[in-house]
């Protein structure tokens, strides 16, 4: 699961909630002093009856003109009732089928609360008062179509509010989200657009403090990966070199005992076995000390220097001729002067392992050509077979370690994937393609442009 996806899961949900009671806390807060507003202004007409209520001596009576009441009653929305009970609770005045009044603690003071009225929810003031010594009820009701819409007004807006709210935090958890992601992402892109022999630490001074230790972390892992890399190497190196010193020895004393017993066929027959697989294992060291000195992880670029590409091709005709002769392979060079930015011993195992590969796979009486040329500045290495090709489906496959597309051919499997690392190593492009005629195969190496 995306770490975004579960930072925005545990922050929208809490938050969400979090506004949520918010909202239910605002909405109390803007209907309390709303409800203590219709209270007062009920309270202040059960004030107004106050001074019209009297002490005839006998009796207490309300004396209000029939206009004050009926102003006292008018209302747009909600229905007003009057009511002047003593404190036995008989009605002195009034709407007679008033509810029960409550009765406040003390004199001068009302009460507000809910109650109900023919039938209709009603918020009932009871103001308790003394007139000529008697103590006396005011009660005052109406009906709450007012107080209901006024909560309708300010519940819908707040249901509104929380709606834009619960659109938009998300979105701007997810814009922040982005943003503070975006040093995890700048270090993606920096680690995937490394070449792959690029081990180099991560930079850490402009990171965030809570990056650091996962750059210190991966910078700890490419070092050690980095001295693993050159250990290997190194070790590789130094068995392929060791190796190399008792084989041509061995080469050697066996060149000596065939020619000592040539004129005995059973000697000289196992003498020629032995000369072929001491051969094959003088090959299979020089493969892994090219391999070794290819690497890319241990190539030092400071060995890069302009050299002549044909000219060291021409050093190794002699070579070439002699094995294509044993397949009786017609081998052609077209070495057009071409100059190159690259390191002699390598591009020498790129281009033995690039013809040994094209005589290895030609059938006896085949043809092999190997040029170079300067195109517009790049220097260009083909070698062409007329071999039985490579299948596009494999052509992928060819440059992994250890990869043979024939079993039935002696080698290693190392003869490409060395040429390949060369070839990553001098920052050239390889195209492996079909002959001329749809037979064979054809192997370019373009190689950066040089000055001439």
């Amino acid at each position: 699961m995306s770490l975004r996806v579960k930072l925005l899961k545990w922050l929208v949900v809490p938050l969400v909630a979090v506004n949520l009671a918010g909202a239910a806390a605002v909405y109390w807060l803007a209907w309390i002093p709303a409800q203590t507003a219709f209270d007062q202004s009920l309270a202040d007409a059960a004030w107004a009856l106050v001074p019209h209520v009297q002490d005839t001596g006998d009796s207490v009576e309300l004396r209000l003109s029939q206009q004050a009441e009926q102003v006292l009653r008018v209302d747009h929305f909600d229905q007003t009732y009057l009511v002047v009970r003593n404190i036995e609770g008989r009605t002195i005045a009034g709407d007679r089928d008033f509810p029960k009044l409550h009765i406040p603690a003390r004199d001068n003071t009302w009460e507000a609360y809910l109650s109900e009225m023919r039938g209709e929810d009603v918020r009932v003031i009871s103001l308790r008062t003394r007139v000529g010594g008697e103590t006396i009820l005011i009660g005052v009701a109406e009906t709450r179509v007012k107080r209901f819409q006024f909560k309708l007004r300010i519940f819908l807006s707040l249901v509104l509010l929380e709606l834009l709210l619960i659109v938009l935090i998300p979105a701007v958890i997810w814009l922040a989200l982005s943003r503070g992601l975006l040093p995890l992402r700048q270090m993606q892109e920096n680690l995937e657009s490394r070449k792959s022999d690029d081990l180099s630490s991560l930079q850490a001074t402009d990171a965030p403090v809570e990056l650091v230790p996962f750059i210190r972390a991966i910078n700890d892992l490419l070092s050690r990966v980095q001295r693993s890399a050159r250990a290997k190497q190194d070790f590789l190196a130094d068995v392929a070199h060791q190796l190399r010193t008792p084989l041509a020895g061995f080469k050697a004393q066996l060149e000596w005992l065939q020619a000592q017993h040539a004129s005995d066929p059973d000697t000289s027959d196992s003498v020629s076995l032995m000369m072929a697989s001491t051969e094959r294992m003088v090959r299979q060291a020089n493969q892994l000390l090219a391999l070794a000195r290819s690497e890319p992880g241990g190539f030092e670029r400071e060995r890069l220097e302009r050299l002549s590409l044909d000219h060291l091709v021409s050093q190794s005709v002699q070579h070439f001729v002699e094995a294509a002769q044993k397949k009786n392979i017609d081998i052609g060079f077209h070495l057009a002067p071409t100059f190159v930015k690259g390191d002699s011993f390598l591009l020498r195992d790129m281009v033995d392992n690039l013809v040994d590969n094209a005589i290895r796979y030609s059938p006896p009486g085949g043809a092999v050509t190997v040029s170079c040329s300067q195109v517009e500045g790049f220097g260009v290495l083909k070698v062409e077979d007329d071999g039985t090709g490579i299948p596009e489906s494999e052509k992928d496959k060819i440059f992994s370690r250890f990869y043979r597309l024939d079993r039935s051919q002696p080698g290693s499997g190392l003869g490409l994937a060395i040429v390949r690392d060369i070839a990553k190593d001098h920052d050239a492009a390889i195209e492996v393609r079909s002959g001329s005629h749809g037979q064979g195969t054809v192997f370019t190496v373009r190689f950066p442009r040089v000055d001439t």
